[in-house]
């Protein structure tokens, strides 16, 4: 498999608070994983809550076998993540009220699992792009229960509320998907930097017409900063190979 990764600052922020892990080789009992965590909370501690995310999932599978399945194991490592950065929060009064949206990935056995929280995404290119995930966000409920049209005013004022973040709460609902991979199949993962910023249209024109992966992922954070770069920026684009793929 082939992957690239990259994360930038923006146009508009002073400092990076987007953390990412992209790692095509076994980490643990992962045969790989990739990770987007996009954090909140003030200047010191959504930097601090997206690093911590990630870094403690990677050590938490680094340190487990193999005989726990892959859902189990995402699920396991988030809950512990989460649990441990509520409680530094509730300890530490400057880092009260942090927390990080998650969306992280791994493909074993031609299957890609991934599970999320808040509104960074996972895309699958198929025949054309498609959202995986879904925003735990104010507007996609109001969207869900037919109170609210995606793409409208409101829409766009309020999209950036979440509903969903870890470290915010003792516990935290997770959202876990399972796709059998296809083929010539293309994974996007990002923070909504990209997603805010870039049309899908724009970004499946992307990847499909740069080309290397690298060329691609520094296309598409080249469209986020043209478009006015308001946040901070991550992607990860992943091509897994023939022999990686179910169909």
């Amino acid at each position: 498999m082939q992957a690239y990764a990259l994360t930038d600052v923006g146009k508009c922020r002073s400092m990076n608070q987007d953390y990412i892990y992209c790692f095509t080789t076994p980490v643990g009992s992962l045969d790989n994983l990739f990770i987007v965590a996009d954090g909140m909370g003030g200047h010191k501690a959504g930097d601090y809550a997206s690093r911590f995310a990630v870094e403690y999932l990677v050590g938490f599978f680094e340190g487990r076998s193999s005989e726990k399945d892959v859902d189990t194991l995402l699920k396991e490592g988030i809950t512990r993540m989460n649990r441990e950065l509520y409680n530094r929060a509730s300890r530490e009064p400057e880092m009260s009220g942090m927390g990080s949206t998650l969306v992280a990935a791994t493909i074993k056995d031609g299957e890609l699992y991934v599970a999320n929280i808040g509104d960074s995404r996972l895309y699958l290119l198929r025949e054309e792009l498609e959202q995986v995930t879904r925003d735990h966000s104010y507007v996609e409920e109001l969207v869900a229960r037919g109170k609210m049209k995606r793409g409208s005013r409101d829409y766009l004022e309020y999209k950036n509320i979440i509903t969903r973040a870890v470290g915010t709460a003792e516990t935290v609902e997770i959202d876990l998907f399972t796709f059998k991979l296809k083929e010539k199949d293309h994974i996007l993962m990002c923070s909504d930097g990209l997603s805010n910023m870039v049309d899908e249209l724009e970004i499946e024109y992307i990847i499909r017409t740069e080309e290397t992966l690298e060329h691609r992922v520094k296309a598409l954070v080249e469209a986020a900063n043209r478009g006015g770069g308001k946040d901070n920026i991550s992607v990860i684009l992943i091509e897994p190979q023939s022999h990686e793929v179910s169909l």
